[in-house]
């Protein structure tokens, strides 16, 4: 009895001056924001021609596929279904044997100083800056590839960034480029 007392006497000593475990937390990654939808006029060969709202870093494909798919007889190998679209673009799908419509022109696009319209590096298809004096379907890819990679350009100039554009290549499609 009395060792059952001790043990007892002990237990209640014990637990007066235990220790408590203290939970650790652990840090989280802050959650990001989401990013605002696109919005994109689907023109053209698709089943339901429409301005569409579309996730951010949508693709061509996804824009086809909100507007019901290609229509009979669209020319789906006329375009870049892997492409990303960007806010406020117009996705003309072609019909066979057709060629695409001028692209529109945006009521506020910047123009050079001879009249002609300027390039946005941002969002210029490889296409558009082909356009560009110097600036071949290699370079223009180039561009697009590293805009997708490190996000839009922050000044015309950092598009000398890009491989194998320089001073000298710069300075013949600087008056011709914009990033707005």
């Amino acid at each position: 009895m009395l060792l059952a007392g001790a043990l007892c006497g002990g237990c209640a000593s014990w637990g007066a001056n235990s220790v408590v475990p203290i939970e650790i937390a652990t840090p989280t990654e802050a959650p990001r924001p989401t990013p605002a939808p696109i919005y994109v006029h689907v023109v053209g060969a698709v089943v339901r021609p429409g301005v569409y709202t579309l996730p951010a870093q949508s693709r061509v494909i996804d824009a086809v596929n909100a507007a019901g798919g290609p229509a009979p007889g669209a020319d789906t190998e006329g375009i870049n279904l892997a492409d990303f679209l960007r806010d406020g673009a117009q996705l003309y799908v072609p019909f066979a044997g057709t060629p695409p419509p001028p692209s529109p022109t945006p009521l506020n696009a910047p123009k050079t100083a001879g009249g002609a319209q300027k390039v946005n590096i941002n969002t210029a298809t490889a296409a558009e800056l082909e356009a560009l004096p110097g600036i071949g379907p290699v370079y223009a890819e180039r561009i697009v590839a590293y805009r997708q990679a490190h996000g839009p350009f922050k000044a015309p100039e950092e598009v000398m960034q890009v491989q194998g554009i320089g001073p000298a290549c710069y300075e013949k499609i600087a008056p011709y480029i914009t990033i707005q």
